[in-house]
Formats: structure tokens, C-alpha cells, sequence
């Protein structure tokens, strides 16, 4: 019995990646249930190994990368570049285009019940598989991610805006609910590990001080922070309620570019995120001018609402003398 089809609304996705996105949400879809299914399915948190970046692999971190590798060898993919994998593998020798996949995303939180998600980018192929990703964020030619919480969606950008599609329970099939998703303008959360305070930048800790001082501060208002520890989740918070995401640099020794991969996290989901208004950078420069230099190189990652995110970089671009002086003394920006 064929399959229906697991994307209803189609018009948004260009017809020539309509295959890879449909083998996507077969996979998510697939996914869900046995994430739905926790402990039922298995122990899906157990660690099973380590990948080349050194994170620790989940058993269900390796289970959905075999998923997709599996399924997108008949989806016009010729090259197949996953973060629980060494190197881009060939899926397809005809194939067309290349996928970056972080195949879960959070998987930490897995034992804990918390959203999870996959996270993919789409280029055309080019010679090779370095050469096909290993190239400027902006020639991405779609990007997007699926959350699993207590919805199951998928958010997607082909360079015309960015969608939200909801896997309807009955249907078993991803509904288009959102054409044109922005991310709110004005918004008084930010996200980041406070407990990494001590080894931030000047500028960064500056920021953040500025946040935490409140209605008595240089920025005369009062902030929440956030932190889920996993980047779909907090990405889909900021597109729903905007605010700021930061995960920089610090002086930790291995940390000095931050710990997230600019491939498979960083790349699609800025592409995402500027579709919906808002904007993506290392701290300083536009994510989406950037190229990898490696398969798993990692980069600084701020993004989320465009006045905030500038003045990120605005605390970065000043000279050491107005750095400190900001540091000191929390007077150089207000709203």
C-alpha cells in the first residue's frame, strides 16, 4: 500500500525539492511516534558512542541518522553530510542536490521530556561532497528544521519567507498553518548558559549585565532569561515570541569557537531565522556570510530579533577603551 503523501500544502515547496522534504517528514514523522513512545520504545537517552566533535551520541541520535541516510537515497540526494558522521557520505550518484542534517538535535533531553528536533540544510550538488557544503551559508537553497514536543512541526524556508506546517494526530500528514512566520520585533527574553559568565567576552558579559539590571538599568526594563538546551526549541521560541539566543565564544579551552556546528546548526537555522525578519550572526558578521572551513567546524551564534542581535555586535565593534567603559559603567546604550 503506497504511502500518502506527508506534507498536505505543497505550494510553498519548490517541485524539484518536494522529494526531499517528503522524505524528511517521513522520517520526522516516523520519529515522533517512537519519541512519543519514551521508554516504551527502548532506553533512546542510553550514550552509545561519540561522534568526531566529541559530544556524546544517544541511541536515538544514531537511529534517526541511519533513518535518514536510509530513506534520502531515493529523494534525487547524491551527497548526505549528517553530524553523527565523519564524512559526507554518497547517497546517489544522479542526485542532484546534498543535505546537511543535524539528525537530533538535543538529544540531551531526551530522558528528560523536553523538545528535541532535527535541523537540515539543502544545496545543489556540486563535484564533491566537501565541495557541495562546504561553501557560503547564503547559497543555501532551502533549510529548515522539525521540532518533536508536545506539537510535532515543521518550519522550512526556500528563500521566499519562512513556513510552519503542524503534523495533524489523525491525518498523520504535515498541514500548512503559518505562510509567512515573522519574528516579533519587540521581546524581553534572551537566552544563554549563565553558568558560563565567568569565561564570556567583555562585550558579552557587558550585554548580558545591561539585560540583568532591569528597570534600574541602562536598558529600563526588566528581562527573563531562557534556556532549554536545545537549539529548535530555543529557536522556535524566538520565532514565535522573538527575543535573542547567544552561544559564544569563551575562554574555555575547546570553546574558543563556541559548540555549535556552522554546517548543521548555525547555517540553516540563520537561514530560517533572516527568511522571518530577524537576523543570524557570530556575534559580529552575518552567519549567512560565512563558510565552513571544515565538515564539523564550529562558530559563535547569536540570533533572533534584528534590534537586538545588532546591538550584539554594536558592544563587539567598540573600541577596548568603550568596551570597558561599558563594562564599568552600563551607560552607553538605552532603549
Amino acid at each position: 500500500m503506497q504511502r500518502e503523501n506527508p506534507i498536505r500544502d505543497l505550494q510553498h515547496i519548490p517541485a524539484a525539492l518536494q522529494p526531499i522534504l517528503n522524505a524528511l517528514c517521513e522520517v520526522g514523522i516516523d520519529l515522533s511516534r517512537v519519541i512519543q513512545r519514551g521508554p516504551l520504545g527502548g532506553a533512546l537517552g542510553a550514550a552509545v558512542g561519540e561522534n568526531l566533535g566529541g559530544d556524546t551520541q544517544k541511541a536515538l541520535d544514531l537511529m534517526a541518522d541511519d533513518a535518514f541516510c536510509e530513506r534520502l537515497k531515493t529523494a534525487n540526494v547524491r551527497f548526505y553530510a549528517s553530524e553523527e558522521q565523519d564524512v559526507v557520505a554518497e547517497l546517489d550518484p544522479a542526485g542532484a542536490y546534498a543535505v546537511a542534517i543535524d539528525p537530533l538535535d538535543g538529544s540531551s533531553n531526551i530522558d528528560v521530556n523536553v523538545s528535541i528536533g532535527t535541523i537540515f540544510s539543502i544545496f545543489e550538488a556540486a563535484a564533491t561532497g566537501d565541495a557541495s557544503v562546504l561553501r557560503p551559508a547564503s547559497e543555501q537553497i532551502g533549510a529548515g528544521y522539525i521540532i518533536y514536543g508536545p506539537q510535532t512541526m515543521l518550519v522550512c524556508t526556500f528563500g521566499k519567507g519562512t513556513q510552519e506546517y503542524l503534523l495533524d494526530p489523525d491525518s498523520k500528514q504535515f498541514v500548512l498553518v503559518a505562510e509567512a512566520v515573522k519574528v516579533p520585533d519587540t521581546s524581553r527574553e534572551f537566552a544563554i548558559n549563565a553558568s558560563n559568565y565567568r569565561h564570556w567576552s567583555r562585550p558579552i558579559r557587558a550585554y548580558i549585565d545591561d539585560c540583568l539590571a532591569g528597570e534600574e538599568g541602562p536598558r529600563a526594563s526588566n528581562f527573563n532569561m531562557r534556556w532549554v538546551a536545545s537549539l529548535v526549541a530555543e529557536t522556535h521560541r524566538i520565532l514565535t515570541r522573538g527575543g535573542v539566543f547567544l552561544y559564544p565564544g569563551d575562554a574555555r579551552k575547546g570553546y574558543e569557537r563556541g559548540r555549535l556546528r556552522m554546517v548543521y546548526e548555525c547555517a540553516p537555522i540563520a537561514f530560517v531565522i533572516q527568511q522571518a525578519g530577524g537576523l543570524a550572526t557570530d556575534a559580529q558578521d552575518p552567519i549567512l556570510g560565512k563558510t565552513a572551513e571544515s565538515l564539523h567546524a564550529r562558530t559563535p551564534f547569536v540570533f533572533g530579533s534584528t534590534d537586538k542581535v545588532s546591538r550584539i555586535a554594536a558592544y563587539h565593534d567598540l573600541p577596548d577603551e568603550e568596551v570597558n567603559a561599558l563594562f564599568g559603567n552600563r551607560g552607553l546604550f538605552r532603549v
